[in-house]
Order: structure tokens, then sequence, then C-alpha cells
């Protein structure tokens, strides 16, 4: 039985940058931070994750809907491509199933599988992305 702790590598500390000038008006400093620093890499934690509304939930269980976690990485991917590009709610067309989402707030306020997709009317959408 092997009873060893291993830690994993430890991180570098980050250089401090020397204070430079800020731009007139901007209110923001000049300098940038390198693409491994402490500032990205909490942002990236403290992302909030997928969520689902009560009104998805419902609609999901009552349309007998049930999403792997593969579904899952897959709509999460397709809310990051349209994040990217500002969308704020977007259509996800996931297989044959259709969801509402808020971007901003990453949760699905709605699901529509496909028996129920016929002649319905999506509103209040800037986006749509097929993943």
């Amino acid at each position: 039985m092997d009873n060893r702790i291993v830690y994993p590598k430890p991180m570098q500390p980050i250089q401090p940058h020397q204070n430079k000038r800020r731009h007139k008006g901007s209110g923001t400093d000049s300098r940038t931070l390198p693409a491994g620093s402490f500032q990205n890499i909490l942002s990236e934690q403290l992302r909030p994750s997928l969520k689902f509304s009560n009104h998805a939930q419902q609609r999901l269980a009552s349309r007998n809907i049930s999403l792997s976690g593969e579904d899952l990485k897959r709509l999460e991917k397709g809310i990051e491509k349209v994040a990217e590009k500002g969308a704020r709610d977007s259509l996800v067309l996931l297989d044959q199933l259709a969801l509402v989402v808020s971007v901003r707030n990453r949760t699905v306020i709605t699901a529509v599988d496909e028996s129920s997709l016929k002649e319905n009317v999506f509103t209040n959408i800037d986006s749509a992305v097929i993943v």
C-alpha cells in the first residue's frame, strides 16, 4: 500500500508589472495580464455553470427528455460560442431538441422536443447555434 501524498506542480508567482500611466478617459490601466494570470484563472473558476430554470425543468420532465453528460458538454460549448459573439438570448439546437438559453445567466429557459417543434415560433432571441 502506497501512502505517499503527491502534490501538484506548484504554480509560479506572477511577477508584478511596473506602474504605467493610465490613458486619459479610459479609466483602465494600460497593463495587460498574462494568459495564465490569477485574474484569468479566477474569472474562469467563478464563471457560472449551466443552470435550468423551473420552467425548463418542467418542460424536460413533462416531455420525458433527459440530457446525457455529453449533451450537457455540447450545450455548454454552444453557449460559449454564442457568448463569444456577444449574444444575450439564443436558440440552441441539440440533435432533435431546441433550447432557449439566457447566455448571460447561462440558464436554459425552455426546452422543446421534436414532436412539439412544428409551427413553433421562438421570440426574444438574438442568435441561434446548432451543436
